[in-house]
């Protein structure tokens, strides 16, 4: 028929919806030798995974850890509460609180710090996987 589009069964994607979804909770702590304050309990879901693409909801308790992100890896992040900084390297600092965004670059080096306990949603990329 004209104008219509016909998608067979197996091109069919189905949407992740992050409310109401199963996935479980994961539970850990910073590692030790990256620890600098608290022992702050961090809790991921996990809802979405395929091809280099992970996405979920994160949680955490207050603490600072240090960061070091893979050279292939970039994560973008959108803060649902609670507030965070994150600092470079050379020491610029940033604040992230409720409805506001980030991209942590592939390569990035410095200090995760939970202020207020926090939640967000995230998706990491990670280049070249397939």
């Amino acid at each position: 028929m004209r104008g219509v589009h016909f998608t067979p069964p197996t091109m069919h994607k189905t949407l992740t919806s992050f409310t109401g979804s199963s996935a479980p909770a994961e539970f850990d702590h910073p590692r030790p030798a990256r620890l600098l304050e608290g022992n702050p309990l961090r809790t991921t879901w996990n809802h979405y995974e395929q091809d280099g693409v992970s996405a979920g909801a994160w949680s955490c308790e207050p603490g600072a850890w240090r960061i070091a992100f893979a050279d292939d890896t970039d994560e973008f992040f959108h803060v649902l509460s609670g507030r965070i900084r994150i600092t470079d390297e050379g020491g610029v600092a940033r604040e992230f609180g409720p409805g506001e965004a980030c991209v942590i670059p592939a390569g990035f080096k410095g200090v995760f710090e939970v202020l207020e306990a926090v939640s967000k949603h995230y998706v990491f990329v990670k280049r070249g996987a397939q």
